[in-house]
């Protein structure tokens, strides 16, 4: 798999981007947090309204700075990131995620790569993530690129 872009998402994009994160939060964490919290973290995060809506507005929110995708060379979505900036020089992910298949091939990176670029455009000196649960499976990718934790699920990185 070779990656071939990472852009804004679209419109028509939306209901990829809450099938391949809902995908994500099942595969991840149905074994720690057991059916129910996962069932209300995908009714919560990966609702197509919401997604749609999100797409619809980057700029539109205070600090939110809207969706990226990630995409193979047949232009098949393998991945995709929210964030914004909530707090003057804090920039906030909301949500990256990598379809299975996708995974250890650089996607993950290249995603927080181009939603920090976006963050530091719009005064951030900072970055933070809250992750689901402790333990999380996600800890090693962002340990990796930097990030240290806060808290057992709150971690930061200076950018």
């Amino acid at each position: 798999m070779q990656l071939a872009d990472v852009r804004a998402a679209a419109a028509a994009d939306a209901a990829t981007i809450s099938r391949l994160l809902a995908d994500a939060i099942r595969g991840s964490y149905h074994e720690i947090l057991g059916e129910i919290p996962v069932h209300r973290l995908v009714s919560t995060q990966c609702a197509l309204p919401r997604i749609r809506a999100e797409i619809e507005i980057p700029g539109g929110a205070p600090g939110w700075l809207g969706w990226l995708v990630a995409t193979d060379g047949s232009g098949a979505i393998v991945g995709a990131v929210a964030g914004g900036v909530p707090v003057p020089g804090e920039g906030e992910l909301y949500a990256l995620c990598v379809a299975e298949a996708a995974r250890r091939r650089g996607v993950g990176a290249a995603l927080l790569s181009a939603a920090t670029e976006r963050m530091r455009t719009f005064g951030a000196g900072s970055q933070h993530v809250t992750l689901p649960s402790t333990p999380d499976p996600s800890l090693p990718f962002y340990t990796h690129q930097g990030f240290t934790p806060l808290t057992p699920t709150r971690l930061a990185r200076e950018l």
